[in-house]
C-alpha cells in the first residue's frame, strides 16, 4: 500500500533515514560519524529504545515496520519513517552492521548484512540503543558510485539533511563528525531559538522575529527574518509540518507575498516555520524522499501563512516611531520668546581675494588683495632680505619673502595632464554612462557593461595563465556563511585563488576575506554582498567542456564584479575604464551579447532641435 521504491540516492539519503529512525526511537542523543563524505563510512549511534535480536534481523526486510500496527494508521502519521523501505534499500547497496540492545536485555546483538543478504548474527556487549555502520556505499553498483559528486558537494548534502532533522527536535542532542573533526556539537536546547542559534549562527538568530497563530485549520509558529537581512538566492528557508521538513514552492510564495515592498527584488528572507495540523488532512507519502506533501486544502494554508507573516512583520516594525501617547515627550523649545537665545552662532566674516590666480602671478597676493601687506606687517619690499623682524618676539616673528625665492614655471598646471587624454573630453553622467565625441556624433558607453567586459577578459586571462591580480584589503572582512557553505569554498579554492580571491576559513562557519580581484570593492558592506553572490555562483552547476566551463565562470564572476565595483565618478577613472575597454578584442559587446557602446549621430541630434 505504501511502497516507494529506491530511496538511497546518495550518502545524504542514508544519513537522513538513519537519523530520523534514531529520533523515532526516542533517543535524546544522536551521533553521526562520516568518513570520506559517506563513501567509506556512515555511522549513526543513538541511545534510543533498541531492538531485540529477532527485530534486528526483521527490520532489514522490505515493508517491515514497527511504527504502524494497522492500515488505518497510515492516515495518522506522526513519525518520520513508516514504510520499512529505508534499511532494506541501504542493505541492498552497502555493507551494514547493526549493534543494538534494549534496556531490559543483558547483552546486545550484532547483525551483518551485505548485498541484501543476512550474513551473521552474534551476541556483543553494546550500550542501550542502536549503532548502524554503513560501509562502502554502492560497492556493488559501480555506475551509481561513479556518478557521485565531489566530497565537498556530497558532504554539503549531508549537512543539509542533518540540519533539517536537528531543527525539528531541539530537545535532542546531535553530534556530526567528519574525518575525525567535529562539525556540529549540539546539546539539548532550552528552546527552538537557541537551537536555531546553534545550527544557523547567532547572526541569523538575532535577525529573527516571532510568528505565532492558531486557527481551526492549522497552527503556525516559528520565526521569520527581518527585511534588512534578506539576501539573494535561497538559503535558510525551512518549512515543517507536524515535525517533518517539506518543500512547497506554493507556500514559499505566501511568505514572499508578505514581504512585498519590504525587500529588494531578487532577495529572499530567512524563515523557520512550523505548521501543526490534523495528520489526516496531510498526505506525506507522495514522494519517495517524503520531502513533498499534499494538504487537503492548500488555499487555506496559504492565506493563514500569509496573514501570520504579514502580521509579525507589521507588529515588529523596523522604522523609528513617534509615540504620541507617551508622557515623555521630547522637549521642543518655544521660539516665540527670547528668540535670541536660540539664534545660531554666525561665523566671522572672511576676506577673499577673488582676483588672485596662482598661475598668472608669482604666487603672491595681488596689489588689490587685503592680504598684500600682511607678510611683514607693513609695505612689502622685494629688496628686503629673507630674515625675521628683530624687534618682535620669536614666537610672533613674521618673515619677508623676496620674490627670487618663488620660481614660476610656465608649465605649472600640467601636473595631471599626462594621465588625461585632453584630445577627447569625457563626461560621466550619474555614474552610469560615459559621453565622449566620435567622428559621426556622440559616443555613449555603458559603465557597468564596460566593467563587465574588462573583468571578463581579465578573468579569462587569469584562468588560462594562472596570473591573478589581487587587491588586498586594508582591514580583512569576516563573513559568516554557515557550515554547509564552507564546503563550496573548499571545493572551489583553486578556482577562487586563480581569479584573485584571497578567502581563508575562519572556524567552521566563517570565512575571512583578505583580498579581492582587482576592480572589486573592498568596502565591508560590498564584501558581504559579494560573498552572497559568490555562493550563488559556486552553487550552480558547471558541467560541459573545459573551455565552456572557463568561459561560463569568467562571465558569472565578471557580472558579479561589475555590480560590486566602486562607482566611476571622476574623469581619470572614466579614462582608465575607456582605455581598458578599447584594448579588448571585442569592446562593443559583453560576453553575453549586450551592447556596450552606442553612437548618437549628429543627424539624430539635429532632429531634436
Amino acid at each position: 500500500m505504501i511502497a516507494a521504491g529506491e530511496v538511497v540516492q546518495r550518502p545524504a539519503s542514508v544519513v537522513k533515514e538513519l537519523v530520523e529512525n534514531a529520533v523515532d526511537a526516542a533517543a535524546d542523543q544522536v551521533t553521526v560519524v562520516i568518513q570520506d563524505s559517506g563513501r567509506t563510512l556512515i555511522q549513526v549511534i543513538d541511545n534510543g529504545c533498541g531492538m531485540s535480536p529477532d527485530q534486528a534481523v526483521l527490520c532489514f526486510e522490505r515493508h517491515a515496520t514497527s511504527k504502524l500496527q494497522t492500515a488505518e494508521d497510515l492516515h495518522n502519521i506522526l513519525t518520520f519513517g513508516f514504510r520499512g523501505e529505508a534499511l532494506a534499500s541501504i542493505a541492498a547497496v552497502a555493507e551494514v552492521t547493526l549493534k543494538t540492545r534494549r534496556e531490559e536485555d543483558e547483552v546486545g546483538c550484532q547483525v551483518d548484512f551485505a548485498d541484501s543478504r543476512h550474513v551473521a548474527t552474534t551476541e556483543v556487549s553494546t550500550p542501550r540503543g542502536a549503532n548502524f555502520s554503513v560501509r562502502n556505499l554502492f560497492y556493488n553498483v559501480p555506475a551509481r558510485r561513479k556518478f557521485l559528486k565531489s566530497d565537498s558537494v556530497e558532504f554539503k548534502h549531508i549537512i543539509t539533511e542533518f540540519i533539517r532533522v536537528a531543527l525539528t527536535r531541539p530537545d535532542v542532542g546531535f553530534t556530526l563528525t567528519h574525518n575525525g573533526k567535529d562539525v556540529y556539537v549540539l546539546r539539548p536546547a532550552k528552546s527552538l531559538k537557541f537551537r536555531i542559534q546553534d545550527v544557523l549562527g547567532a547572526g541569523m538568530a538575532n535577525d529573527l522575529v516571532d510568528v505565532s497563530a492558531q486557527t481551526s485549520v492549522v497552527g503556525v509558529s516559528g520565526f521569520v527574518g527581518r527585511p534588512a537581512s534578506a539576501r539573494k538566492g535561497l538559503g535558510n528557508q525551512y518549512l515543517f509540518v507536524n515535525g517533518r521538513f517539506f518543500r512547497s514552492p506554493y507556500l514559499h510564495k505566501a511568505v514572499m507575498k508578505a514581504y512585498e515592498n519590504l525587500i529588494p527584488e531578487g532577495a529572499t528572507p530567512s524563515y523557520v516555520l512550523y505548521l501543526e495540523t490534523d495528520p489526516q488532512s496531510v498526505d506525506v507519502n507522495i514522494h519517495p524522499t517524503k520531502t513533498e506533501i499534499k494538504f487537503e486544502d492548500d488555499t487555506v494554508i496559504f492565506q493563514v501563512m500569509f496573514a501570520c507573516v504579514k502580521e509579525a512583520l507589521g507588529r515588529n516594525s523596523f522604522g523609528e516611531q513617534i509615540d504620541f501617547e507617551s508622557g515623555q515627550m521630547p522637549e521642543i523649545p518655544s521660539l516665540s520668546k527670547n528668540f535670541d537665545e536660540y539664534r545660531p552662532v554666525t561665523s566671522l566674516p572672511t576676506n577673499v581675494d577673488h582676483s588672485f590666480n596662482p598661475f598668472d602671478s608669482d604666487g603672491l597676493p595681488s596689489e588689490r588683495s587685503p592680504y598684500s601687506n600682511s607678510f611683514g606687517g607693513g609695505d612689502f619690499s622685494p629688496q628686503q632680505d629673507f630674515m625675521p623682524v628683530a624687534d618682535e618676539e620669536p614666537s610672533r616673528q613674521s618673515y619677508h619673502i623676496p620674490p627670487h625665492t618663488v620660481e614660476r614655471r610656465q608649465d605649472y598646471g600640467k601636473l595631471f595632464e599626462d594621465n588625461l587624454n585632453t584630445g577627447r573630453p569625457l563626461l560621466v553622467v550619474q555614474s552610469k554612462y560615459i559621453l565622449t565625441t566620435a567622428r559621426s556624433g556622440l559616443m555613449v558607453i555603458n559603465i557597468r557593461r564596460a566593467m563587465e567586459r574588462v573583468l571578463y577578459d581579465r578573468f579569462l586571462d587569469a584562468l588560462a595563465n594562472a596570473s591573478p591580480v589581487t587587491q588586498s584589503a586594508l582591514f580583512p572582512v569576516t563573513v559568516c556563511v554557515g557550515v554547509e557553505n564552507m564546503c563550496l569554498f573548499e571545493e572551489h579554492s583553486v578556482t577562487l585563488a586563480a581569479l584573485g580571491f584571497d578567502i581563508a576559513p575562519f572556524g567552521n562557519d566563517t570565512v575571512v576575506v583578505n583580498g579581492v580581484p582587482q576592480g572589486y570593492s573592498v568596502e565591508a558592506g560590498k564584501v558581504h554582498t559579494m560573498i552572497g553572490d559568490l555562493l550563488l555562483v559556486l552553487s550552480e552547476g558547471h558541467g560541459g567542456l573545459p573551455e565552456m566551463m572557463t568561459a561560463g565562470m569568467a562571465e558569472k564572476f565578471a557580472r558579479m564584479g561589475a555590480s560590486s565595483c566602486d562607482a566611476v565618478s571622476s574623469q581619470t577613472q572614466a579614462q582608465q575604464l575607456v582605455d581598458s575597454l578599447l584594448s579588448s578584442d571585442n569592446p562593443e559587446y559583453t560576453s553575453s551579447g549586450k551592447r556596450i557602446i552606442s553612437i548618437l549621430p549628429v543627424d539624430e541630434m539635429d532632429k531634436r532641435f
